[in-house]
């Protein structure tokens, strides 16, 4: 697979894509791309000869110039580590939303300490406005607890009729 480089821009002529033949370009700009490039030079290694892979010892070949347009190939970067979700993990990052939630709560009912008149059902009284809307919300949350729970009893005990009812007949069991 081929990756183009985030600087990549075709109409610099500079990063246009050129031939494979070096015998194209003089060798003066041979030598200016390789040493424009970091990691590269144009010098040839001490002792002008470089070693050619697989040959027996003392076998060396001429030092080729290598194109612009050419990259050696690289190893790719180690993948990275994938990270395992633990119990741990999440009931820490549940308590910190939490915290983070108390703390705008707290911040809200301090700055809404203005006393207002609150009636319910024939009880009257006054409370400061943050707890008034505090008990409101805590209200719904226990409503919302509550059908939740129905359901959540409800499912268990459809799962457990059937369950039942698959035992009680082995040969007629469906997965």
């Amino acid at each position: 697979m081929t990756q183009t480089p985030g600087r990549f821009d075709p109409s610099n002529p500079d990063d246009a894509l050129t031939p494979q033949d070096p015998t194209q370009y003089p060798a003066d700009d041979v030598a200016k791309a390789e040493s424009a490039r970091p990691g590269y030079s144009a010098e040839a290694p001490a002792g002008g000869t470089e070693l050619v892979p697989g040959a027996p010892a003392g076998a060396t070949a001429a030092p080729q110039a290598e194109p612009p347009g050419a990259e050696t190939p690289e190893t790719p970067p180690p993948a990275p580590e994938t990270r395992q979700v633990t119990r741990a993990g999440m009931v820490w990052a549940a308590v910190a939303c939490a915290l983070v939630v108390l703390i705008l709560l707290i911040a809200f009912i301090l700055q809404n300490q203005e006393y207002v008149q609150v009636k319910f059902f024939g009880l009257e009284g006054s409370v400061p406005l943050g707890i008034a809307l505090f008990i409101a919300a805590v209200g719904g949350g226990v409503l919302v607890a509550i059908a939740g729970a129905a359901r959540i009893i409800q499912l268990r005990l459809a799962a457990h009729r059937q369950r039942v009812s698959q035992r009680a007949s082995p040969g007629t069991r469906t997965r």
